[in-house]
C-alpha cells in the first residue's frame, strides 16, 4: 500500500487528484465546526447520549452532537442510493434505466440527488419541529427559526454530496465512501485516548501491559478478518462449449462466476443499526431517555446497544434480547440485499445464451437450483461472519463497558473503502505505464 502511494506522488497527475481530494477533506472537517443557526448548544448537549449514538455519530464524524450544518452529513444521500437501488427491482422503468449504461446511471444518479434533498428537509424538519417543542430553539420556537434549521441542515447535506462528486470525478476513489471513512477515522483517536485512560493509565504495570495487549490484539482480530470477509468468494466455474464461426473453432474456454462471502456489504449491518437507532434519535427529541422506568423507555433500553450484554445482574442483562433481535435482522438483510443484487435465474438464462454451462449441471432450471443453492450457502457464512465483526465491540462494550464509537461496522467500511481506493490508484498507475510504452 505504501508502495503504491509513493509511486502515485511520482506521477504529476494522480499526485494532483490526491492532492485536490485531501483539500475536499479538509474543507468537509473545518465544515464540522460550523454551529447550525437558531440551535441551543446547552440544551442539546445535555438530550444527546454519544454513547448511545455512537454508530450514527461516528457515520457524521461527529457533526450530529455538535450540531453543525454538517449534522446530517451524507447519511440522507446513503439512504437515497440504497432506496434508488431497491426500487430498481420493483419499478419496471428505474430497471430499464439501469440497463441502459452510462446515460442510465447519470439518470439514476439524478433521481438520487432530488431524493436525497428530499430526505434531507423531511429529516431536518423533523428534528426542527423536535427542537422547537422541547424548547431547544434559541429565539423560541417560530416558523422562522424552523426554516433555518431546515435550510442549513438540508444546504449542508447537499454540500457534501456535492464534494462527494467532485472527488469522484476530479480526486481519487469514490467520493461519498472517502467522505465517509474519514469521518469515521476522525472519531477513533478521542476513543482510543478514553480507552487508554480507563484500562491503562494509572494501573499497575503488569495489568496496563496485559490491557494493552488484549486491546491490540482485539483489533488485529477484527481488523484481519474484515479482510478475510472482504476477500473471501466462491468462484463457481463455467465452461463455454466450442463452436464454429467462418472457418475457425471459437470457444472451449474456462471461466468463473465470483460469488463474494459478503456479496451484501456492510448494508445489513447499517440497516439494522438505523432501524434500531432511529427510534432513539426521535425519543432524544421529546427528552425521553432508555433509562427510565416506563414501558416506551424500557423498549428503546432494549434497542440501545449499550444496554446488552451487560452482565452486573440479570435486571440489566435481560436488556440483551435486544442483541438477538440485531442478530436476526443482520441476517435477514444479508438474504434480503442479496436477492435483489444477484438473480440466479438471469445468470442462469446468461450462460445458456452464450454457450456455457457448469460442469456436471444441466443448463436451464437445474443450473438456477444450484445457483441458488450454493449463494444461500454463501450469504449465510457471510452474515455469520458480518455478525461476528459486529458482535465483537457489542460484547467489549457491554461486559467491559469499554464504549467506542467505532466498532466492527466501522472498520468494515474503512478497510473496504481503502482498498478499493488503493486499487484504484494502482489501476491509475498501470493505466500510466501502458501511455508511456506507447508514446515510446
Amino acid at each position: 500500500m505504501f508502495k503504491t502511494l509513493r509511486n502515485a506522488f511520482k506521477v504529476k497527475d494522480i499526485r494532483n487528484r490526491l492532492v485536490y481530494t485531501l483539500i475536499a477533506l479538509l474543507v468537509v472537517r473545518l465544515g464540522t465546526l460550523l454551529p447550525a443557526p437558531a440551535i441551543s448548544r446547552e440544551v442539546t448537549d445535555q438530550w444527546f447520549n454519544t454513547d448511545v449514538l455512537g454508530f450514527f455519530n461516528s457515520l457524521t464524524g461527529g457533526s450530529f452532537t455538535k450540531m453543525s450544518i454538517f449534522a446530517l452529513s451524507i447519511t440522507p444521500y446513503i439512504s437515497s442510493s440504497i432506496i434508488i437501488q431497491l426500487l430498481t427491482i420493483a419499478i419496471p422503468k428505474l430497471e430499464e434505466m439501469q440497463k441502459e449504461g452510462e446515460d442510465g446511471r447519470k439518470k439514476l444518479n439524478e433521481l438520487t440527488r432530488y431524493l436525497t434533498v428530499a430526505l434531507a428537509v423531511i429529516e431536518s424538519g423533523a428534528m426542527a419541529i423536535g427542537f422547537g417543542g422541547s424548547g431547544a430553539l434559541e429565539g423560541g420556537f417560530s416558523f422562522t427559526n424552523v426554516v433555518i434549521i431546515i435550510a442549513s441542515f438540508t444546504a449542508g447535506s447537499a454540500f457534501l454530496m456535492w464534494v462527494g462528486e467532485r472527488i469522484t470525478q476530479n480526486g481519487v476513489g469514490n467520493g461519498i465512501s472517502v467522505i465517509l471513512t474519514v469521518n469515521i477515522i476522525s472519531r477513533m483517536p478521542s476513543d482510543f485516548i478514553n480507552i487508554f485512560q480507563k484500562y491503562i493509565l494509572d494501573r499497575p504495570v503488569v495489568n496496563a501491559i496485559v490491557a494493552a495487549l488484549v486491546i491490540v490484539a482485539v483489533v488485529l482480530a477484527t481488523v484481519l478478518l474484515v479482510v478475510i470477509l472482504q476477500g473471501a468468494q466462491r468462484k463457481i466455474p463455467v465452461t463455454y462449449a466450442k463452436k464454429v464461426q467462418g472457418r475457425k473453432m471459437v470457444g472451449g474456454q474456462t471461466s468463473h462466476i465470483p460469488l463474494k462471502v459478503n456479496t451484501a456489504g456492510v448494508i445489513p449491518i447499517i440497516f439494522a443499526n438505523s432501524l434500531l437507532t432511529f427510534p432513539i434519535v426521535i425519543a432524544s427529541f421529546f427528552n425521553i431517555k432508555p433509562d427510565r422506568a416506563y414501558f416506551l423507555p424500557k423498549v428503546l433500553k432494549v434497542m440501545d446497544q449499550n444496554s446488552w450484554l451487560v452482565t452486573k445482574s440479570w435486571g440489566d442483562f435481560k436488556y440483551s434480547i435486544g442483541l438477538l433481535v440485531y442478530i436476526a435482522l443482520v441476517i435477514f438483510f444479508a438474504y434480503f440485499y442479496t436477492s435483489i443484487t444477484f438473480n440466479p435465474i438471469e445468470v442462469s438464462n446468461n450462460i445458456k445464451k452464450q454457450g456455457g454451462f457448469i460442469p456436471g449441471i444441466r443448463p436451464g432450471k437445474p443450473t438456477t437450483e444450484y445457483l441458488t443453492k450454493v449463494l444461500n450457502n454463501v450469504i449465510l457464512i457471510g452474515a455469520i461472519g458480518l455478525t461476528i465483526v459486529s458482535v465483537i465491540p457489542i460484547f467489549f462494550s457491554g461486559v467491559f463497558d469499554a464504549n467506542v464509537s467505532f466498532g466492527g461496522t466501522s472498520i468494515i467500511i474503512i478497510v473496504g473503502v481503502i482498498i478499493e481506493t488503493i486499487k484504484q490508484i494502482e489501476s491509475q498507475l498501470l493505466v500510466r505505464h501502458y501511455k508511456g510504452f506507447l508514446n515510446d
